[in-house]
């Protein structure tokens, strides 16, 4: 099943995809959707990010098997940074070099904390893609990354959530320009999805519409204004975003 938010006259609306069209519904993170009525064409709907999360966060050190020699940690991100298909990545040129990093992203379906392996499919509504764009100038001047991973629009989400995507072995590229630049897969991330959920529940409680950036693995490109990047995740699709200066 294909999730959604488009913008429509009366603001924005969850929608899933039935028969060729959008469809309203009237609450995305309940188990059977219930539809609400009005339906809109797939030409001409905008996209936005397809969740609004109140926590959102980024894993570290999971961008390749020999991570996990290293301590499993997650950083947060400002829900502030969230933006949809074909918004801008705002670049600051005198903050130095800004990466885009395509990720599979994981949208969570109800409040949950503890969990256990058997507990995780439950709890996710679906996979999004995630672009962790970087000012990876700024990391070692700040560990908190707060200088790296907080500028406008560094967290593009979109198109929408697959409901039904298998996450152990999910293709990404990551193209500048139209140029691939990078490929790789889920497979080749340190700690899956699973783990990483059970994890961070032992810390925090998540809830409906929160987001957790899987990882990089080394998926990765730098960009300047004027670039347009683009992050496509099989199974999923391809999110599209300009670079601009602020």
């Amino acid at each position: 099943m294909r999730l959604a938010r488009i913008a429509t006259d009366s603001g924005p609306r969850p929608v899933c995809l039935r028969d060729g069209r959008w469809h309203e519904v009237a609450d995305p993170y309940a188990d059977t959707p219930a539809f609400t009525g009005p339906a809109h064409g797939l030409d001409g709907a905008r996209l936005l990010a397809p969740a609004e999360p109140r926590v959102l966060l980024g894993m570290a050190h999971n961008g390749a098997p020999g991570d996990r020699d290293l301590p499993l940690q997650a950083f947060m991100k400002s829900t502030r940074t969230v933006i949809g298909p074909d918004d801008p990545i705002v670049v600051d040129e005198g903050l130095g070099q800004v990466n885009v990093e395509g990720e599979l992203a994981v949208v969570i379906r109800r409040t949950c904390r503890r969990l256990r392996p058997e507990d995780v499919p439950s709890a996710i509504l679906g996979y999004t893609i995630g672009n962790d764009v970087t000012a990876v100038e700024q990391i070692a001047l700040d560990d908190k990354l707060t200088q790296a991973k907080h500028g406008d629009g560094f967290t593009p989400l979109g198109p929408w959530i697959e409901t039904d995507l298998g996450s152990g072995d999910v293709p990404i590229t990551v193209r500048v320009n139209g140029v691939t630049v990078a490929e790789a897969s889920t497979r080749q991330l340190a700690w899956n999805v699973s783990e990483q959920l059970v994890h961070l529940t032992r810390y925090l409680t998540l809830g409906p519409g929160d987001v957790v950036l899987t990882g990089c693995p080394f998926t990765l490109g730098p960009v300047k204004p004027g670039d347009r990047a683009e992050i496509t995740l099989d199974g999923i699709g391809t999110l599209a975003n300009p670079v601009r200066a602020l």
